[in-house]
């Protein structure tokens, strides 16, 4: 249960490995039976019903334990992310994506995946470069004068998104939309905390970084807001 990517690794090794034949041998029987058959798609939709058939027999198992849970989705969205732009597996064939769509396995992924932000979150604003850019030193960067904690923040959102966007349904890209919007409202609140601490000098440095920090994010999701 904890590995795997042992056998998401080897179905991609053995996609990659009877390519060559399948294209050379395979194929030129089936075009001149006149079949519209791929023989390497449907050689990869195979193998790939079977790792459904897996992670639908393990993820019961370990949908509580969340170091193993995440560490499955992990490698789960690497080996997606692989089988489309390395071997052109088509999106209307059955993916991963479907069972990690169900509902109690989906439920616990947007759980685990807001406790673990949550988290980030936390680590990121007690930091001691928290309130400093990365930046600081190079003017043509740092123009906005970003702290590291906003920077990292939108770091996080940015993550988030490339690990949901390829969801089968629009309704469960939604639902982490929601997550992302709770995230951004709880960074809100907690640089309401902060500043609050800081009116006594509003000319300070934590309290102008903190309206960098939210100029810097208003601009980044006025940018995303084409981004369907």
């Amino acid at each position: 249960l904890n590995k795997p990517e042992w056998y998401l690794t080897q179905v991609l090794m053995w996609i990659g490995n009877h390519s060559k034949f399948l294209d050379e041998k395979i194929q030129p029987i089936l075009d001149k039976a006149g079949s519209s058959v791929n023989a390497g798609l449907e050689f990869s939709r195979a193998l790939v019903m079977l790792i459904l058939e897996k992670l639908a027999t393990d993820i019961p198992c370990l949908l509580y334990d969340d170091t193993l849970f995440c560490h499955l989705v992990d490698e789960v969205l690497l080996f997606e992310r692989e089988l489309y732009s390395v071997h052109g597996y088509l999106s209307s064939f059955p993916s991963c994506m479907h069972i990690l769509s169900e509902e109690s396995c989906f439920q616990r992924w947007l759980t685990v995946e807001k406790k673990f932000a949550l988290q980030k979150m936390d680590s990121m604003l007690s930091s001691e470069a928290a309130w400093i850019s990365q930046y600081k030193d190079i003017t043509d960067v740092d123009e906005m004068k970003v702290p590291d904690c906003a920077e990292t923040f939108m770091t996080l959102l940015l993550v988030i998104t490339d690990r949901y966007k390829n969801l089968p349904t629009a309704s469960r890209k939604l639902q982490f939309l929601g997550l992302q919007k709770e995230l951004v409202d709880d960074f809100r609140i907690r640089l309401t905390q902060v500043m609050k601490e800081e009116t006594r000098a509003s000319l300070g440095f934590r309290y102008c970084a903190i309206l960098n920090a939210v100029n810097y994010i208003a601009t980044v999701l006025a940018d995303w807001a084409d981004n369907v």
